[in-house]
């Protein structure tokens, strides 16, 4: 065997899970008006466990509508900039650093208020979110836009529902104070 191939069957699966490594160029690349999302494990790893994607967030990024998820977690650590996120009829600046945890059946929303960018990582446990995205991404690719309607349509498919018993269910003014 030559060291070539030595170095080849080393790498492979040795009867066990495989490793995932997912390069800062590597993984699916999701485009959703303004916001840029990578997918890092959609779940195909982890046997859909878990699923983790990094979003960036352009400036005054309006987030979807406040809504709640019947199946999963989901987390979100802000990797740099600023995220609001409005949670019932409170807001909350999470600035680098922090970590957001979001626990089923809890209304949520989150949107990027500021002149900068905003990066975040989130997890969805199990995995059943990130199908979701890659319905908006088709929904944008055959030309319609993202209106809340169609987003609140996408969202039913997958567990969640629309928080529509609270006033003011999106953080869409950015000029409107944090309470944090």
């Amino acid at each position: 065997m030559t060291g070539e191939d030595q170095s080849k069957s080393s790498s492979e699966p040795q009867g066990g899970p495989a490793v995932s490594v997912v390069g800062p160029d590597d993984g699916e690349r999701i485009v959703m008006g303004t916001t840029l999302m990578r997918i890092l494990e959609d779940g195909s790893h982890t046997e859909h466990r878990l699923g983790i994607a990094e979003s960036v967030l352009a400036p005054h990024t309006p987030g979807p509508p406040q809504h709640r998820h019947a199946r999963h977690d989901e987390g979100f650590y802000i990797v740099s900039g600023t995220v609001r996120f409005t949670v019932g009829d409170k807001d909350h600046d999470a600035t680098t650093g922090t970590l957001v945890m979001v626990p089923p059946g809890v209304p949520h929303t989150f949107a990027n208020p500021t002149d900068r960018p905003a990066v975040m990582l989130s997890t969805f446990t199990p995995d059943l979110y990130v199908q979701y995205f890659r319905d908006l991404q088709s929904v944008t690719a055959d030309g319609r836009p993202l209106t809340p309607q169609v987003t609140t349509y996408v969202m039913s498919r997958y567990a969640t529902e629309p928080a529509t018993d609270l006033s003011g269910s999106r953080p869409d003014d950015t000029a409107r104070p944090s309470s944090t």
